[in-house]
């Protein structure tokens, strides 16, 4: 048997560990204790995982790898586990939150006949009747918490892998679960499921883009380890036609899953139809574990080849930081809005991951960092904007909603400020890092486009500010939900550290320069 460093795989095992209990609470508890049990073992896993990620990290010199060198834990991939512990736990909070809809978010059980049929199909039960259902703990599809477990688990094991089959295995694992949870809304369910079924039959596509790239890059490298890949681009005989088409097609299933243009179809009608908290959960945690593969990909396994690629992925971030502005600036829905903002984001990302220095890196992971909290607050927020149809995500229904509740429009304001880079943020340091960085690696072009694309991008955020405070509310707008005490928790972190990374960023960022990846 190959020697397994359980210390260094402890994080990961926590989390998938309480994915399989959760499993088993939805097969043997009484449904009236589901959702405590749940929620529990839940912020449990994440809490203890957190831990073991923290107590690592100051025990870790440079890394190593483990299971037969199929994972590799290092200083940047424990960042990136904290980040994503971190940001799931804020999820989790969100998805656990029954005070804003009674009952949760999620669909509901409701008679036989009915639960055969979406909620605004014909025919189906109607909404009063499925918030009567949820008014109890037994209405609540509790099985969420271990699908969430199950998708964080994949992600870890995305960002650690150091091999290309490990990689589509997690990449499996981290998606599949997101399918699942895309299609519960309980309110439109046709509108959420029609948001599973695209990002399904899309992320079918990508998975077999990467499976076919894999096989590709095995033909040309004789092996699937990153090690071995970087050592037949730094110098090998062999035709590079098959290097070329593999590490395209791999390169494109990564971008695909970091809603990065123009791989980007999924990401409007995903965002608007899953229900906001998994939206938010998909917009913090899965960038992060993309990018965190990606990152991994370039930096050990093509790192001697960028010649090759550097200006293809330059011309990649240039198209999606155009169509992010571009499209996103003609939305007039809220969610489509920020999904579109997500895509420009993906490339101003792109300029810190093709940065292939140690600066480029440590700040890439702080962007992911600052982006993730203030995108995770952003979607708490959003959920507490409706009608009693739902959701208020329309822009008209925004308007006046200073003068409704000042509070919430004061705390919205300094997160879309943030977003668009305004100083005292952590968006405007996450933007300074990276530009800076590309910078000082010799691409001073690629930099001035991000900056006239963050510009224009302001203007996104600008729109809806002057919505809120400078019109009048309909006399039928929407009402603002008082938030429970779990999506209060999770605005109020998302609020608390994108401040406190605009005034002192120095602590993330010192993290993300203790080292790179190993392999």
């Amino acid at each position: 048997m190959p020697p397994i460093d359980y210390a260094a795989i402890a994080p990961v095992l926590i989390v998938l560990l309480a994915a399989c209990l959760g499993v088993l609470i939805e097969a043997f508890v009484h449904r009236r204790q589901r959702w405590l049990a749940q929620v529990v073992l839940s912020l449990l896993a994440v809490i203890l995982a957190g831990a073991q990620v923290i107590r690592h990290a100051r025990e870790i010199n440079t890394g190593g790898t483990t299971l037969s060198d199929t994972v590799a834990v290092g200083p940047a991939t424990l960042f990136l586990w904290g980040t994503l512990l971190a940001l799931a736990l804020g999820a989790i909070l969100l998805i656990a939150d029954r005070s804003i809809e009674p009952g949760g978010a999620f669909v509901a059980e409701t008679n036989p006949e009915a639960s055969r049929r979406p909620a605004d199909a014909p025919g189906a039960a109607s909404a009063e009747v499925m918030n009567r259902a949820t008014a109890s703990v037994a209405g609540m599809r509790t099985e969420v918490f271990p699908l969430t477990l199950f998708s964080l688990g994949g992600m870890m094991v995305f960002c650690a892998a150091n091999d290309l089959l490990t990689m589509f295995v997690a990449l499996e694992v981290l998606s599949l679960p997101l399918y699942l949870l895309c299609g519960l809304a309980k309110r439109r369910r046709l509108l959420s499921q029609e948001a599973a079924v695209k990002y399904f039959l899309l992320g079918a596509f990508a998975s077999a883009f990467f499976l076919y790239g894999l096989a590709l890059l095995y033909g040309y490298a004789g092996s699937v380890k990153f090690s071995d890949i970087a050592d037949a681009t730094a110098g090998s005989l062999r035709s590079d036609t098959l290097l070329f088409a593999g590490l395209g097609l791999v390169i494109m299933g990564l971008l695909f899953k970091g809603s990065v243009g123009p791989f980007h179809l999924w990401t409007p009608d995903v965002y608007h139809g899953a229900p906001t908290a998994v939206t938010g959960f998909m917009a913090a945690c899965t960038k992060v574990a993309a990018f965190g593969g990606m990152l991994r990909l370039l930096h050990v396994a093509f790192d001697a080849s960028s010649w090759e690629w550097h200006w293809v992925l330059w011309t990649v971030a240039v198209l999606s930081m155009v169509i992010g502005v571009v499209s996103g600036l003609t939305q007039r829905d809220v969610k489509r809005m920020i999904a579109y903002s997500s895509i420009a984001h993906a490339g101003f990302l792109m300029v810190g991951a093709i940065t292939l220095t140690e600066r480029g890196l440590s700040a890439t992971l702080f962007y992911l960092l600052a982006y993730g909290f203030t995108t995770l607050a952003v979607f708490g927020i959003i959920g507490l904007v409706r009608t009693s149809e739902g959701e208020a995500t329309h822009l008209s229904d925004w308007a006046g909603l200073a003068k409704r509740s000042p509070l919430l429009a004061t705390v919205f304001t300094f997160l879309l400020l943030a977003l668009a880079g305004i100083p005292a943020t952590s968006g405007f340091m996450g933007k300074f890092v990276v530009f800076s960085a590309a910078f000082s690696a010799g691409m001073g072009p690629l930099v001035v486009i991000a900056l006239l694309a963050s510009a224009l991008a302001a203007f996104l955020y600008l729109r809806l500010i002057v919505l809120m405070f400078f019109n009048d509310p309909a006399p039928d707008g929407p009402t603002v939900s008082v938030p429970g005490a779990f999506t209060t928790a999770a605005i109020t972190l998302g609020v608390v550290v994108t401040l406190l990374f605009g005034l002192a960023p120095q602590l993330a960022l010192d993290w993300a320069s203790v080292g790179g990846f190993v392999s």
